[in-house]
């Protein structure tokens, strides 16, 4: 009997259909892609040229496919790349949605299975918004355990090929509220006041709107060459044609993934590992970024 051309049709919509939702829901979002990238970047130095940095971002331990093998599956894979600096850039916990004191895994399961990431000068961290909406203190706490130092509105020095280079950490803005602007206005001061002899500065964000926060009406380019973030897990859907149509962040696509040069500064926002509020990536795979830095 000749199936009907109509029901051919539905047929296979429904079939492509329920494809796309399986790839989706259970086989992208179990993958993990290292996505290595050259940054040409203006503000850089040609001593520091080839610097490997490591960028990983949105753990959100225990969330669908984050389990203690797949993490300590992240800390081996990025071991292997031998970088000179180990980000991460917040967000490592998940939260139940309907008890939102309660984690998809415990924290110190998250920390045992973290141990042991190495780079030549450090592997260093900030929070987001969801560690601090759980717990900042007992966020940085464990995760400090795992020998990664947080830091928060501060600054750490390196020295590579006698070449100096600053790594500044910045608090969450949505932590912040309000109190951004009081604490935007100190780390433009301190911008302004240190000297391009201190060093090239790379800055630590969850969040990338920072960039717009931290540079309006400062004049930065000598001294802030990168900004490094996450949070928005590109989007977690990125459509052909379309993009990503939902982003978290204030400004829609524009900070959404990838090197973007904005406001007379280069960032870098990877897409991160985990997901948060549907269990979905669809063109955008959990990444652990590897990044070589070149002066443009």
């Amino acid at each position: 009997m000749k199936l009907p051309l109509k029901k051919f049709i539905y047929g296979l919509v429904a079939t492509g259909i329920f494809g796309l939702a399986v790839y989706g829901f259970f086989i992208e979002p179990n993958s993990l892609v290292v996505n290595r990238r050259e940054l040409h970047i203006k503000n850089w130095s040609p001593q520091l040229n080839g610097f490997k940095i490591v960028a990983i971002s949105d753990l959100h331990a225990g969330s669908n496919f984050i389990t203690a093998e797949k993490l300590r599956e992240i800390v081996a894979r990025v071991n292997a790349e031998e970088a000179d600096l180990v980000v991460l850039l917040g967000d490592y916990v998940s939260r139940r949605y309907f008890a939102r004191k309660e984690l998809k895994m415990p924290l110190n399961v998250m920390s045992d299975n973290l141990r042991g990431l190495k780079a030549k000068y450090g592997v260093y961290g900030v929070l987001g918004n969801h560690d601090n909406e759980y717990d900042d203190q007992s966020v940085r706490t464990e995760m400090e355990k795992t020998g990664l130092k947080i830091l928060e509105n501060e600054v750490i020095s390196l020295e590579r090929n006698g070449e100096k280079l600053r790594i500044l950490g910045v608090r969450d803005i949505l932590k912040l509220g309000s109190n951004w602007a009081q604490v935007s206005d100190d780390l433009k001061k301190y911008l302004e006041t240190a000297s391009a002899d201190d060093g090239k500065l790379i800055v630590l964000t969850h969040n990338p709107d920072t960039i717009v926060y931290l540079t309006e009406g400062l004049s930065i380019s000598d001294k802030l060459a990168l900004i490094l973030a996450g949070h928005t897990h590109g989007g977690q859907v990125r459509l052909p044609l379309v993009g990503s149509p939902v982003v978290p962040s204030e400004f829609g696509q524009k900070y959404a993934a990838g090197h973007i040069r904005d406001r007379g500064v280069d960032m870098f926002v990877t897409t991160g590992i985990g997901t948060s509020i549907l269990p979905v990536r669809f063109g955008v795979p959990p990444e652990i970024a590897v990044l070589e830095i070149y002066a443009e």
